[in-house]
């Protein structure tokens, strides 16, 4: 008699289980296959996006660095948001969710707002290309040649062969001055000459040494002006331009080719001096 009770009883939870997995199946069967789809249809979308973004960075030819990075962070994004609207079809509460990665958002922004500030100015450099690496450029107070531009710094190499360093938040949001983006700069020197001189005879002199000279550009044509009337001296602005990658050449032969002319053409380059009056008193 304990038998067939006991026989009853796992045959009623047989059926009483049986008649759960049904209603779970009928339930939730069609929001699982629904998941998958929205999954698998999700993924394709993101993979042509993502493909689509990625030719259109190297069209308007974005750095690389900014291109793996962009590609990286809208990837991860739209996967989040993909598994949010699935676990949302499952019947998953996704406010939540969506509250916690808020909260965490903006803790890691605070966290991280300096870093997050000097990402935003890498991004807006190697979008805008304000300069590009090789170029010699001035900013933060700072002069010195491009040699690499990363998402949160820029590195340059100054004249005096020492690495700087300057994050892109100050840079992007400072002036930047590119010496390198006309392709010319201009040399600014400064010769004096006696009162006692010619100065159409020294320009002249000047002038020819600056011509002499094959690293001097034609177009635009060098300068030399009267510039002042100084204590001790006529002061002439001598002004040629170069290409970038001569400059330093071109001020240092031109002040060595103009003292060696005017020393030649008889012009003098005054030493200062004082006229000193001494009065007798009885």
């Amino acid at each position: 008699m304990q038998a067939i009770e006991t026989t009853a009883i796992n045959s009623t939870n047989v059926e009483e289980w049986t008649s759960k997995g049904i209603d779970f199946a009928l339930e939730y069967g069609p929001k699982f296959l629904s998941a998958i789809l929205i999954w698998i249809i999700g993924a394709w979308i993101i993979k042509k996006l993502m493909k689509g973004i990625k030719n259109l960075m190297s069209t308007k030819k974005y750095d690389i660095s900014l291109q793996k990075f962009l590609i990286s962070l809208v990837s991860w994004l739209l996967k989040i948001v993909l598994i949010l609207v699935i676990l949302g079809t499952i019947g998953v509460e996704t406010t939540s969710f969506a509250a916690i990665l808020a909260s965490a958002g903006l803790a890691i922004g605070l966290a991280l707002q300096g870093s997050l500030g000097n990402f935003a100015g890498g991004v807006l450099i190697m979008i805008f290309k304000p300069f590009k690496i090789g170029d010699l450029i001035e900013g933060q107070g700072v002069t010195g040649v491009v040699k690499q531009i990363e998402i949160f710094t820029t590195k340059l190499s100054t004249p005096d062969n020492k690495l700087a360093i300057i994050p892109n938040g100050a840079l992007s949001n400072g002036n930047i001055i590119n010496y390198t983006e006309q392709g010319q700069l201009r040399v600014d020197l400064n010769i004096g000459i006696g009162y006692g001189d010619d100065i159409k005879k020294a320009k002249d002199t000047i002038m020819k040494a600056l011509k002499d000279n094959p690293k001097v550009l034609k177009t635009p044509a060098p300068t030399v002006a009267v510039s002042e009337l100084g204590d001790n001296a006529i002061n002439l602005v001598v002004r040629p331009f170069a290409n970038v990658a001569d400059y330093w050449d071109v001020y240092f032969e031109a002040l060595e080719d103009s003292k060696n002319a005017l020393d030649a053409a008889g012009v003098s380059i005054p030493y200062p001096q004082r006229d000193v009056h001494i009065h007798n008193v009885k």
